[in-house]
């Protein structure tokens, strides 16, 4: 796959804003860091699932940064990543993070602390 554009363009850091909050302040509620290793097919998914639990759910007012760690694994160390793809929520504090391809909305969900933890759920 060597060549092709990423999702996320050909940076080593993007960041996507959601329109609602492009247009607004610029200052978005939730800033979320998603560690990935290239373009593997775990890292494509995790994209995909951020973005459409972001629109679903948090109503436009967030704002994703990508990092490739295969580019700058040096951006590893700040966020003590140690497994990819991991999802970082920076914002609002106190930070979270999710490790996985993010396809299981309601883990994802309670992770974010969008969703209460239903009682005798491990997540």
């Amino acid at each position: 796959m060597a060549g092709a554009p990423k999702p996320w363009e050909a940076t080593n850091r993007m960041q996507a804003t959601s329109k609602r909050a492009t247009r607004k302040t610029r200052a978005a509620k939730w800033e979320l860091r998603l560690y990935v290793a290239g373009q593997t097919a775990k890292s494509l998914q995790a994209f995909a699932n951020l973005k459409r639990i972001c629109e679903e759910h948090l109503e436009g007012e967030y704002r994703i940064e990508i990092v490739d760690l295969l580019q700058n694994p040096q951006l590893a160390k700040g966020d003590q990543i140690f497994a990819l793809p991991t999802l970082v929520r920076k914002l609002p504090e106190p930070v979270r993070k999710i490790i996985g391809d993010l396809s299981d909305t309601e883990r994802v969900l309670v992770g974010l602390d969008l969703q209460p933890r239903q009682a005798g759920s491990e997540c």
